[in-house]
Protein backbone atom coordinates (compact mmCIF):
# COMPACT_ATOMS: atom_id res chain seq x y z
CA UNK A 1 0.00 0.00 0.00
CA UNK A 2 2.91 2.42 0.81
CA UNK A 3 4.42 1.46 -2.64
CA UNK A 4 1.56 2.18 -4.63
CA UNK A 5 1.08 6.16 -2.60
CA UNK A 6 5.04 6.51 -3.02
CA UNK A 7 4.03 5.76 -7.12
CA UNK A 8 1.48 7.96 -7.39
CA UNK A 9 3.53 10.65 -5.77
CA UNK A 10 5.84 10.65 -7.94
CA UNK A 11 3.74 10.59 -11.73
CA UNK A 12 4.22 14.22 -13.76
CA UNK A 13 1.41 16.33 -15.02
CA UNK A 14 1.53 18.37 -17.85
CA UNK A 15 -1.07 21.34 -17.62
CA UNK A 16 -1.19 23.69 -21.09
CA UNK A 17 -2.91 26.93 -20.23
CA UNK A 18 -4.32 29.04 -23.32
CA UNK A 19 -3.95 32.73 -22.62
CA UNK A 20 -6.42 34.15 -25.00
CA UNK A 21 -9.53 31.87 -23.02
CA UNK A 22 -7.80 30.54 -19.79
CA UNK A 23 -8.95 27.25 -20.65
CA UNK A 24 -6.59 24.38 -19.21
CA UNK A 25 -5.94 20.63 -20.78
CA UNK A 26 -3.93 18.01 -19.00
CA UNK A 27 -1.72 16.12 -20.72
CA UNK A 28 0.24 12.56 -19.34
CA UNK A 29 3.59 13.36 -20.62
CA UNK A 30 5.62 15.75 -22.29
CA UNK A 31 4.96 13.68 -25.63
CA UNK A 32 1.09 14.67 -25.72
CA UNK A 33 1.74 18.08 -24.71
CA UNK A 34 4.38 18.12 -27.77
CA UNK A 35 1.50 16.69 -30.00
CA UNK A 36 -0.56 19.10 -28.94
CA UNK A 37 1.19 22.34 -29.57
CA UNK A 38 1.90 20.99 -32.61
CA UNK A 39 -1.59 20.19 -33.86
CA UNK A 40 -2.66 23.82 -33.30
CA UNK A 41 -0.78 24.41 -36.64
CA UNK A 42 -3.84 21.76 -38.26
CA UNK A 43 -6.25 24.24 -36.96
CA UNK A 44 -4.67 27.34 -38.89
CA UNK A 45 -2.78 28.28 -35.43
CA UNK A 46 0.26 28.94 -37.36
CA UNK A 47 1.61 31.79 -34.97
CA UNK A 48 1.70 29.82 -31.54
CA UNK A 49 4.18 31.50 -28.75
CA UNK A 50 5.12 29.75 -25.85
CA UNK A 51 5.00 32.69 -22.95
CA UNK A 52 6.05 30.63 -20.39
CA UNK A 53 7.07 27.37 -18.01
CA UNK A 54 6.33 26.83 -14.55
CA UNK A 55 7.66 23.61 -12.69
CA UNK A 56 7.10 22.48 -9.26
CA UNK A 57 8.30 19.11 -8.33
CA UNK A 58 6.28 16.76 -10.84
CA UNK A 59 3.60 19.52 -11.66
CA UNK A 60 4.64 21.34 -15.10
CA UNK A 61 2.54 24.30 -16.10
CA UNK A 62 3.15 25.64 -19.50
CA UNK A 63 1.52 29.15 -20.84
CA UNK A 64 0.97 29.31 -24.57
CA UNK A 65 -0.56 31.78 -26.98
CA UNK A 66 -2.09 30.16 -30.20
CA UNK A 67 -2.30 33.81 -31.95
CA UNK A 68 -4.43 34.82 -35.19
CA UNK A 69 -6.77 32.42 -36.27
CA UNK A 70 -5.16 32.15 -40.14
CA UNK A 71 -8.69 30.52 -41.17
CA UNK A 72 -10.52 34.22 -40.36
CA UNK A 73 -8.85 36.36 -43.34
CA UNK A 74 -9.41 39.30 -45.63
CA UNK A 75 -9.78 37.31 -48.75
CA UNK A 76 -8.60 38.36 -52.24
CA UNK A 77 -9.45 36.67 -55.15
CA UNK A 78 -8.54 35.88 -58.82
CA UNK A 79 -10.26 37.35 -61.84
CA UNK A 80 -10.94 33.61 -62.70
CA UNK A 81 -12.24 33.19 -59.52
CA UNK A 82 -14.36 35.85 -59.11
CA UNK A 83 -16.19 35.27 -63.01
CA UNK A 84 -16.88 31.40 -62.21
CA UNK A 85 -18.32 31.69 -58.70
CA UNK A 86 -19.91 35.24 -58.76
CA UNK A 87 -17.97 35.91 -55.49
CA UNK A 88 -17.09 39.92 -54.86
CA UNK A 89 -12.95 40.32 -55.64
CA UNK A 90 -11.97 41.37 -52.00
CA UNK A 91 -14.14 40.13 -49.06
CA UNK A 92 -13.86 38.95 -44.84
CA UNK A 93 -14.58 34.90 -44.19
CA UNK A 94 -14.13 33.42 -40.68
CA UNK A 95 -13.95 29.37 -42.53
CA UNK A 96 -11.06 30.09 -45.44
CA UNK A 97 -10.99 25.82 -45.47
CA UNK A 98 -14.23 25.56 -46.42
CA UNK A 99 -14.24 28.70 -48.74
CA UNK A 100 -11.58 26.94 -50.71
CA UNK A 101 -13.58 23.86 -50.74
CA UNK A 102 -16.59 25.75 -52.14
CA UNK A 103 -14.44 27.15 -55.05
CA UNK A 104 -13.15 23.26 -55.81
CA UNK A 105 -16.67 21.74 -56.25
CA UNK A 106 -18.12 24.89 -58.25
CA UNK A 107 -15.01 24.29 -61.12
CA UNK A 108 -15.60 20.42 -60.25
CA UNK A 109 -19.23 20.99 -61.30
CA UNK A 110 -18.50 22.61 -64.50
CA UNK A 111 -15.59 19.61 -65.34
CA UNK A 112 -12.70 20.40 -63.84
CA UNK A 113 -12.51 17.46 -62.23
CA UNK A 114 -8.62 18.00 -60.79
CA UNK A 115 -8.55 21.49 -59.89
CA UNK A 116 -6.27 22.98 -57.58
CA UNK A 117 -7.19 25.82 -55.43
CA UNK A 118 -4.27 27.80 -53.82
CA UNK A 119 -3.62 30.55 -51.24
CA UNK A 120 -1.18 32.84 -50.66
CA UNK A 121 -0.18 34.61 -47.73
CA UNK A 122 0.36 38.50 -47.74
CA UNK A 123 0.61 39.48 -44.51
CA UNK A 124 -1.63 40.50 -41.31
CA UNK A 125 -3.09 44.26 -41.74
CA UNK A 126 -5.30 45.61 -39.14
CA UNK A 127 -4.71 42.33 -36.88
CA UNK A 128 -6.43 40.22 -39.51
CA UNK A 129 -4.48 37.62 -42.15
CA UNK A 130 -4.57 38.79 -45.68
CA UNK A 131 -5.01 35.85 -48.19
CA UNK A 132 -5.09 35.65 -52.03
CA UNK A 133 -6.74 32.90 -53.32
CA UNK A 134 -6.33 32.14 -56.71
CA UNK A 135 -7.07 28.16 -58.54
CA UNK A 136 -5.18 25.94 -60.90
CA UNK A 137 -7.96 24.58 -62.99
CA UNK A 138 -6.28 21.65 -65.15
CA UNK A 139 -8.16 20.43 -67.98
CA UNK A 140 -11.89 20.16 -68.25
CA UNK A 141 -13.60 16.51 -68.21
CA UNK A 142 -16.74 15.82 -70.68
CA UNK A 143 -17.79 11.84 -71.55
CA UNK A 144 -16.35 10.28 -73.45
CA UNK A 145 -17.66 6.62 -74.13
CA UNK A 146 -19.39 3.96 -71.96
CA UNK A 147 -18.11 0.74 -71.16
CA UNK A 148 -20.47 -2.15 -70.22
CA UNK A 149 -19.42 -4.72 -67.74
CA UNK A 150 -21.79 -7.58 -66.50
CA UNK A 151 -24.41 -7.89 -69.17
CA UNK A 152 -23.07 -6.65 -72.54
CA UNK A 153 -26.00 -7.59 -74.59
CA UNK A 154 -27.83 -4.95 -74.62
CA UNK A 155 -29.98 -3.28 -77.51
CA UNK A 156 -27.34 -0.97 -80.03
CA UNK A 157 -29.97 1.85 -80.20
CA UNK A 158 -30.50 1.58 -76.34
CA UNK A 159 -26.74 2.06 -75.89
CA UNK A 160 -26.85 4.86 -78.71
CA UNK A 161 -29.35 6.67 -77.06
CA UNK A 162 -27.38 6.77 -73.94
CA UNK A 163 -24.38 7.46 -75.73
CA UNK A 164 -26.82 10.37 -77.06
CA UNK A 165 -28.10 11.77 -74.10
CA UNK A 166 -25.03 11.82 -71.87
CA UNK A 167 -21.92 11.49 -74.53
CA UNK A 168 -20.29 15.16 -74.56
CA UNK A 169 -21.65 16.22 -71.01
CA UNK A 170 -19.46 17.97 -68.93
CA UNK A 171 -18.28 15.36 -66.37
CA UNK A 172 -19.82 16.60 -62.61
CA UNK A 173 -21.83 14.42 -60.10
CA UNK A 174 -25.23 15.76 -61.16
CA UNK A 175 -24.74 13.86 -64.34
CA UNK A 176 -23.65 10.61 -63.04
CA UNK A 177 -26.65 10.88 -60.75
CA UNK A 178 -28.88 11.41 -64.04
CA UNK A 179 -27.00 8.21 -65.55
CA UNK A 180 -27.58 6.14 -62.27
CA UNK A 181 -31.18 6.87 -62.04
CA UNK A 182 -32.13 6.25 -65.25
CA UNK A 183 -30.28 2.72 -65.26
CA UNK A 184 -31.22 1.96 -61.90
CA UNK A 185 -34.76 1.85 -62.69
CA UNK A 186 -35.18 0.77 -65.89
CA UNK A 187 -37.73 -2.47 -66.46
CA UNK A 188 -34.71 -4.63 -68.14
CA UNK A 189 -31.60 -3.56 -66.55
CA UNK A 190 -30.06 -3.15 -63.35
CA UNK A 191 -26.76 -1.49 -61.57
CA UNK A 192 -24.84 -3.38 -59.77
CA UNK A 193 -23.20 -0.12 -58.44
CA UNK A 194 -22.92 3.27 -59.18
CA UNK A 195 -21.32 4.58 -62.24
CA UNK A 196 -17.44 4.19 -61.97
CA UNK A 197 -14.93 6.33 -63.85
CA UNK A 198 -11.66 5.42 -65.69
CA UNK A 199 -9.34 8.97 -66.27
CA UNK A 200 -6.70 8.48 -69.02
CA UNK A 201 -4.42 11.48 -69.95
CA UNK A 202 -6.97 11.98 -73.09
CA UNK A 203 -9.92 10.52 -72.03
CA UNK A 204 -12.75 10.24 -69.63
CA UNK A 205 -14.55 6.08 -69.57
CA UNK A 206 -17.62 5.76 -67.67
CA UNK A 207 -18.11 2.30 -66.80
CA UNK A 208 -21.53 0.55 -66.13
CA UNK A 209 -21.76 -2.66 -64.32
CA UNK A 210 -24.94 -3.79 -65.12
CA UNK A 211 -27.21 -7.12 -65.18
CA UNK A 212 -30.19 -8.11 -66.48
CA UNK A 213 -33.40 -7.85 -64.60
CA UNK A 214 -35.73 -10.71 -64.15
CA UNK A 215 -38.61 -8.91 -66.03
CA UNK A 216 -40.79 -11.89 -66.91
CA UNK A 217 -44.16 -11.72 -64.75
CA UNK A 218 -46.87 -13.40 -64.01
CA UNK A 219 -49.81 -11.70 -62.08
CA UNK A 220 -52.93 -13.86 -60.46
CA UNK A 221 -55.87 -11.52 -59.06
CA UNK A 222 -58.58 -13.60 -57.73
CA UNK A 223 -62.00 -11.25 -56.72
CA UNK A 224 -65.03 -12.26 -54.68
CA UNK A 225 -68.66 -10.52 -54.99
CA UNK A 226 -72.27 -9.73 -55.67
CA UNK A 227 -73.34 -10.36 -59.87
CA UNK A 228 -76.31 -8.35 -60.79
CA UNK A 229 -78.66 -10.41 -58.98
CA UNK A 230 -77.03 -10.44 -55.54
CA UNK A 231 -75.90 -14.48 -56.06
CA UNK A 232 -72.08 -15.00 -54.76
CA UNK A 233 -69.77 -15.11 -57.27
CA UNK A 234 -66.14 -15.72 -58.40
CA UNK A 235 -64.02 -13.80 -60.69
CA UNK A 236 -60.67 -12.76 -61.42
CA UNK A 237 -57.92 -12.24 -64.32
CA UNK A 238 -54.45 -13.79 -65.40
CA UNK A 239 -51.73 -11.42 -66.86
CA UNK A 240 -48.40 -13.38 -68.01
CA UNK A 241 -45.64 -11.09 -69.33
CA UNK A 242 -43.17 -12.47 -71.18
CA UNK A 243 -39.91 -9.69 -71.55
CA UNK A 244 -36.93 -9.29 -73.05
CA UNK A 245 -36.02 -13.01 -73.88
CA UNK A 246 -34.23 -12.08 -76.83
CA UNK A 247 -32.03 -9.28 -75.55
CA UNK A 248 -33.46 -6.71 -77.34
CA UNK A 249 -36.48 -5.37 -74.76
CA UNK A 250 -39.14 -6.59 -76.35
CA UNK A 251 -42.27 -8.29 -74.56
CA UNK A 252 -45.39 -10.43 -75.34
CA UNK A 253 -48.26 -9.82 -72.97
CA UNK A 254 -51.42 -12.32 -72.71
CA UNK A 255 -54.63 -11.34 -70.38
CA UNK A 256 -57.32 -13.10 -69.56
CA UNK A 257 -59.90 -11.57 -67.49
CA UNK A 258 -63.52 -13.15 -66.14
CA UNK A 259 -66.13 -11.20 -64.51
CA UNK A 260 -69.19 -11.56 -62.14
CA UNK A 261 -71.46 -11.00 -64.95
CA UNK A 262 -70.33 -13.71 -67.09
CA UNK A 263 -67.99 -11.52 -69.35
CA UNK A 264 -65.01 -12.76 -70.69
CA UNK A 265 -61.70 -10.64 -72.02
CA UNK A 266 -58.65 -12.23 -73.96
CA UNK A 267 -56.13 -9.89 -74.51
CA UNK A 268 -52.91 -10.29 -76.44
CA UNK A 269 -50.01 -7.46 -76.88
CA UNK A 270 -46.80 -7.82 -78.16
CA UNK A 271 -43.84 -4.99 -78.34
CA UNK A 272 -40.59 -4.56 -80.17
CA UNK A 273 -39.34 -1.24 -78.70
CA UNK A 274 -36.34 -1.05 -81.24
CA UNK A 275 -36.87 -2.33 -85.08
CA UNK A 276 -34.41 -2.82 -87.32
CA UNK A 277 -32.31 -0.84 -84.79
CA UNK A 278 -34.01 2.63 -85.06
CA UNK A 279 -35.85 4.00 -82.46
CA UNK A 280 -39.07 3.38 -84.18
CA UNK A 281 -40.81 0.72 -82.41
CA UNK A 282 -43.90 -1.40 -83.01
CA UNK A 283 -47.03 -2.47 -81.12
CA UNK A 284 -49.86 -4.82 -81.92
CA UNK A 285 -52.70 -5.74 -79.37
CA UNK A 286 -55.20 -7.74 -80.13
CA UNK A 287 -58.53 -7.48 -77.76
CA UNK A 288 -61.61 -10.12 -77.82
CA UNK A 289 -64.37 -9.53 -75.10
CA UNK A 290 -67.31 -11.76 -75.23
CA UNK A 291 -70.50 -10.97 -73.22
CA UNK A 292 -71.76 -14.47 -72.88
CA UNK A 293 -73.99 -15.42 -75.47
CA UNK A 294 -75.29 -11.81 -76.20
CA UNK A 295 -72.72 -10.15 -78.38
CA UNK A 296 -68.13 -10.57 -78.47
CA UNK A 297 -66.30 -7.73 -79.82
CA UNK A 298 -62.78 -8.54 -81.81
CA UNK A 299 -60.12 -5.13 -81.78
CA UNK A 300 -56.92 -5.03 -83.58
CA UNK A 301 -54.92 -2.22 -83.22
CA UNK A 302 -51.31 -1.62 -84.79
CA UNK A 303 -48.90 0.81 -83.62
CA UNK A 304 -45.49 2.60 -84.33
CA UNK A 305 -43.72 4.96 -82.32
CA UNK A 306 -41.20 7.13 -81.81
CA UNK A 307 -38.99 6.86 -78.85
CA UNK A 308 -38.44 10.42 -77.60
CA UNK A 309 -35.91 9.29 -74.67
CA UNK A 310 -36.24 6.33 -72.63
CA UNK A 311 -39.22 7.76 -70.16
CA UNK A 312 -41.31 9.05 -73.58
CA UNK A 313 -43.23 7.86 -76.38
CA UNK A 314 -45.08 9.19 -79.29
CA UNK A 315 -47.02 6.62 -81.65
CA UNK A 316 -49.53 6.53 -84.59
CA UNK A 317 -51.95 3.71 -84.30
CA UNK A 318 -54.70 1.81 -86.12
CA UNK A 319 -58.12 0.45 -85.09
CA UNK A 320 -60.01 -2.46 -86.79
CA UNK A 321 -62.84 -3.70 -84.64
CA UNK A 322 -65.73 -5.58 -85.58
CA UNK A 323 -68.94 -6.75 -83.15
CA UNK A 324 -71.55 -9.87 -83.89
CA UNK A 325 -74.48 -10.06 -81.49
CA UNK A 326 -75.34 -13.26 -81.11
CA UNK A 327 -78.60 -13.07 -79.26
CA UNK A 328 -81.08 -11.91 -81.43
CA UNK A 329 -83.57 -10.83 -78.90
CA UNK A 330 -80.49 -8.86 -77.75
CA UNK A 331 -81.66 -5.49 -79.40
CA UNK A 332 -80.06 -2.66 -77.59
CA UNK A 333 -76.95 -4.38 -79.50
CA UNK A 334 -76.11 -3.68 -83.09
CA UNK A 335 -73.54 -5.96 -85.61
CA UNK A 336 -70.71 -3.04 -86.81
CA UNK A 337 -67.23 -2.66 -88.01
CA UNK A 338 -65.13 0.22 -87.29
CA UNK A 339 -62.02 1.43 -88.87
CA UNK A 340 -59.80 4.12 -87.47
CA UNK A 341 -56.58 6.04 -87.18
CA UNK A 342 -55.49 8.01 -83.97
CA UNK A 343 -51.90 9.19 -81.94
CA UNK A 344 -50.69 8.59 -78.78
CA UNK A 345 -48.46 9.67 -76.10
CA UNK A 346 -46.96 7.81 -73.01
CA UNK A 347 -44.42 8.91 -70.20
CA UNK A 348 -43.23 6.21 -67.58
CA UNK A 349 -41.29 7.39 -64.57
CA UNK A 350 -39.55 4.84 -62.71
CA UNK A 351 -39.55 4.37 -59.12
CA UNK A 352 -37.18 4.00 -56.43
CA UNK A 353 -39.57 1.54 -54.29
CA UNK A 354 -40.29 -1.11 -55.51
CA UNK A 355 -43.51 -1.96 -54.35
CA UNK A 356 -45.17 0.53 -55.81
CA UNK A 357 -43.91 -0.24 -59.58
CA UNK A 358 -43.88 3.56 -61.12
CA UNK A 359 -43.52 7.00 -59.89
CA UNK A 360 -45.48 8.72 -62.43
CA UNK A 361 -47.30 7.45 -65.49
CA UNK A 362 -49.65 9.46 -68.15
CA UNK A 363 -51.13 8.14 -71.34
CA UNK A 364 -53.15 9.80 -73.97
CA UNK A 365 -54.49 9.12 -76.86
CA UNK A 366 -57.18 10.11 -79.25
CA UNK A 367 -58.47 8.17 -82.31
CA UNK A 368 -60.67 8.87 -85.23
CA UNK A 369 -63.18 6.41 -86.04
CA UNK A 370 -64.96 4.91 -88.95
CA UNK A 371 -68.04 2.92 -87.96
CA UNK A 372 -70.57 0.94 -90.33
CA UNK A 373 -73.63 -0.65 -88.87
CA UNK A 374 -73.96 -3.32 -91.33
CA UNK A 375 -77.84 -4.14 -90.74
CA UNK A 376 -78.56 -0.57 -90.74
CA UNK A 377 -76.63 0.46 -93.60
CA UNK A 378 -75.30 3.20 -92.13
CA UNK A 379 -72.17 4.86 -91.53
CA UNK A 380 -71.27 7.34 -89.27
CA UNK A 381 -67.70 8.85 -87.90
CA UNK A 382 -66.93 9.01 -84.49
CA UNK A 383 -63.95 10.17 -82.04
CA UNK A 384 -62.43 8.05 -79.02
CA UNK A 385 -59.98 10.16 -76.62
CA UNK A 386 -58.68 8.59 -73.17
CA UNK A 387 -56.34 10.29 -70.47
CA UNK A 388 -54.75 8.53 -67.43
CA UNK A 389 -52.51 10.15 -65.37
CA UNK A 390 -51.13 9.02 -62.17
CA UNK A 391 -48.30 9.74 -59.36
CA UNK A 392 -46.70 8.92 -56.22
CA UNK A 393 -46.06 11.85 -54.05
CA UNK A 394 -43.62 11.65 -50.90
CA UNK A 395 -45.42 13.30 -47.80
CA UNK A 396 -42.68 12.59 -45.06
CA UNK A 397 -40.81 9.68 -43.76
CA UNK A 398 -42.67 6.06 -44.48
CA UNK A 399 -45.72 8.52 -45.73
CA UNK A 400 -47.31 8.67 -49.07
CA UNK A 401 -50.06 10.02 -51.22
CA UNK A 402 -50.88 8.03 -54.82
CA UNK A 403 -53.50 10.01 -56.91
CA UNK A 404 -54.45 9.07 -60.12
CA UNK A 405 -57.36 10.46 -62.36
CA UNK A 406 -58.39 8.46 -65.38
CA UNK A 407 -61.29 9.68 -68.20
CA UNK A 408 -62.34 8.13 -71.84
CA UNK A 409 -64.75 9.29 -74.14
CA UNK A 410 -66.54 8.43 -77.44
CA UNK A 411 -68.19 10.85 -79.36
CA UNK A 412 -70.90 10.78 -82.47
CA UNK A 413 -74.02 12.78 -83.83
CA UNK A 414 -75.70 9.15 -83.62
CA UNK A 415 -76.63 6.90 -80.76
CA UNK A 416 -74.49 4.23 -79.63
CA UNK A 417 -75.18 0.80 -79.37
CA UNK A 418 -74.72 -0.74 -75.91
CA UNK A 419 -72.22 -3.36 -77.39
CA UNK A 420 -69.76 -0.42 -78.31
CA UNK A 421 -69.51 1.59 -75.29
CA UNK A 422 -66.49 1.86 -72.89
CA UNK A 423 -67.08 -0.84 -70.49
CA UNK A 424 -64.59 0.07 -66.70
CA UNK A 425 -64.90 -0.71 -63.45
CA UNK A 426 -63.15 -3.33 -60.82
CA UNK A 427 -59.46 -4.14 -59.51
CA UNK A 428 -57.79 -0.81 -62.13
CA UNK A 429 -60.40 1.00 -61.97
CA UNK A 430 -63.49 2.16 -59.40
CA UNK A 431 -62.39 -0.95 -57.32
CA UNK A 432 -65.80 -0.99 -55.29
CA UNK A 433 -67.50 -2.31 -58.26
CA UNK A 434 -67.60 -5.84 -60.56
CA UNK A 435 -65.30 -5.93 -63.78
CA UNK A 436 -66.59 -4.17 -66.42
CA UNK A 437 -69.61 -3.26 -65.22
CA UNK A 438 -70.12 0.15 -65.43
CA UNK A 439 -71.25 1.17 -69.52
CA UNK A 440 -71.04 4.33 -70.66
CA UNK A 441 -69.78 6.62 -73.58
CA UNK A 442 -68.04 9.24 -71.32
CA UNK A 443 -66.80 8.79 -67.73
CA UNK A 444 -64.40 9.81 -65.30
CA UNK A 445 -63.23 9.13 -62.05
CA UNK A 446 -60.13 10.14 -59.30
CA UNK A 447 -58.38 8.18 -56.54
CA UNK A 448 -56.62 9.56 -53.69
CA UNK A 449 -54.73 6.75 -52.10
CA UNK A 450 -52.50 7.20 -48.39
CA UNK A 451 -49.77 4.60 -48.67
CA UNK A 452 -47.80 4.16 -45.02
CA UNK A 453 -44.09 2.21 -45.81
CA UNK A 454 -43.42 -0.55 -43.33
CA UNK A 455 -39.52 -0.64 -44.62
CA UNK A 456 -38.81 -1.98 -48.25
CA UNK A 457 -40.85 -5.15 -48.24
CA UNK A 458 -44.70 -3.78 -47.31
CA UNK A 459 -47.27 -1.00 -47.48
CA UNK A 460 -50.64 -0.48 -46.08
CA UNK A 461 -53.14 2.03 -48.09
CA UNK A 462 -56.72 3.66 -47.37
CA UNK A 463 -57.92 4.83 -50.11
CA UNK A 464 -61.20 7.07 -51.88
CA UNK A 465 -62.64 7.37 -54.87
CA UNK A 466 -65.08 9.95 -56.91
CA UNK A 467 -66.00 9.48 -60.54
CA UNK A 468 -69.53 9.79 -62.75
CA UNK A 469 -70.35 8.33 -66.21
CA UNK A 470 -72.37 9.44 -69.04
CA UNK A 471 -74.60 7.46 -71.15
CA UNK A 472 -76.43 9.59 -73.67
CA UNK A 473 -78.71 6.71 -75.13
CA UNK A 474 -80.20 5.92 -71.94
CA UNK A 475 -79.84 10.41 -70.80
CA UNK A 476 -78.09 8.83 -67.55
CA UNK A 477 -75.60 11.23 -65.18
CA UNK A 478 -74.99 9.06 -62.50
CA UNK A 479 -72.31 9.90 -59.78
CA UNK A 480 -70.19 6.95 -57.91
CA UNK A 481 -68.27 6.64 -55.21
CA UNK A 482 -66.16 4.01 -54.46
CA UNK A 483 -63.76 3.60 -50.47
CA UNK A 484 -61.59 0.79 -49.11
CA UNK A 485 -58.39 -0.67 -47.40
CA UNK A 486 -55.70 -3.06 -48.44
CA UNK A 487 -52.11 -4.42 -47.89
CA UNK A 488 -49.17 -5.22 -50.01
CA UNK A 489 -46.38 -7.13 -49.53
CA UNK A 490 -43.40 -8.95 -50.72
CA UNK A 491 -43.27 -12.71 -50.41
CA UNK A 492 -40.13 -14.98 -52.09
CA UNK A 493 -42.87 -15.91 -55.00
CA UNK A 494 -43.69 -12.47 -55.66
CA UNK A 495 -45.71 -9.06 -54.76
CA UNK A 496 -48.68 -9.95 -52.64
CA UNK A 497 -51.86 -7.85 -52.83
CA UNK A 498 -55.09 -8.00 -50.66
CA UNK A 499 -57.98 -5.75 -50.81
CA UNK A 500 -61.24 -4.78 -49.29
CA UNK A 501 -63.50 -2.28 -51.04
CA UNK A 502 -66.81 -1.09 -51.45
CA UNK A 503 -69.19 1.38 -54.28
CA UNK A 504 -72.34 2.34 -54.92
CA UNK A 505 -74.11 5.13 -56.56
CA UNK A 506 -74.78 8.47 -55.15
CA UNK A 507 -78.40 8.84 -53.39
CA UNK A 508 -78.22 4.75 -53.15
CA UNK A 509 -78.39 3.46 -49.61
CA UNK A 510 -74.77 1.34 -48.44
CA UNK A 511 -74.85 -2.31 -48.97
CA UNK A 512 -72.21 -4.41 -47.09
CA UNK A 513 -73.80 -7.34 -49.75
CA UNK A 514 -71.64 -5.18 -52.03
CA UNK A 515 -67.97 -5.46 -50.71
CA UNK A 516 -65.75 -6.51 -52.92
CA UNK A 517 -62.82 -8.81 -51.93
CA UNK A 518 -59.55 -8.84 -54.28
CA UNK A 519 -56.63 -10.98 -53.45
CA UNK A 520 -53.49 -11.10 -55.84
CA UNK A 521 -50.08 -12.18 -56.52
CA UNK A 522 -47.28 -10.60 -59.05
CA UNK A 523 -44.18 -12.71 -59.40
CA UNK A 524 -41.37 -12.35 -61.39
CA UNK A 525 -39.08 -15.19 -62.94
Amino acid sequence: MFLCVFLNAQQKEFWLNDVQNGKRILAKDSVLAVKFLDSLSQNNYYLIQLKDVKKEGSHTEIFFDKGKNFNEAQVKISDEIEKNTKLNKEFFTRNLDSLKKSISEKYRNQGFSFNRVKSKYLGIKKGIPQVEVSVIPGNQRKMDAFVFRGYEKLPKRFVKNLEKEFQGKVYDDKNLMQINQSLQNHPFVLLEKPPQTLFTKDSTQIFLFTQKKKSNSFDGILGFGNDKTDKFTFNGSLNVNFRNMFNSFESINIFWQRNPDKGQTFDLKTDIPYLFGSNVGTNINVNIYRQDSTFANVKLIPAFYLHLNNRQKLGVRGTFETSTVMDSLYVQGKDYVKKGIGAFYEFNEPTEIELFLYKTRIRAEADFISTNYSKDNLNVTQNNFYLLGERNFHLKGNHFLNLKGETAMISSKNDFATNELLRFGGWNSLRGFNENSLYADFYYYGTAEYRYLVGSQAFFDIFGQYGQINNKTLSLKPRFYSFGLGFNFFLPIGLMSFQISNGNEFGNPFKFNDTKIHWGILSRF
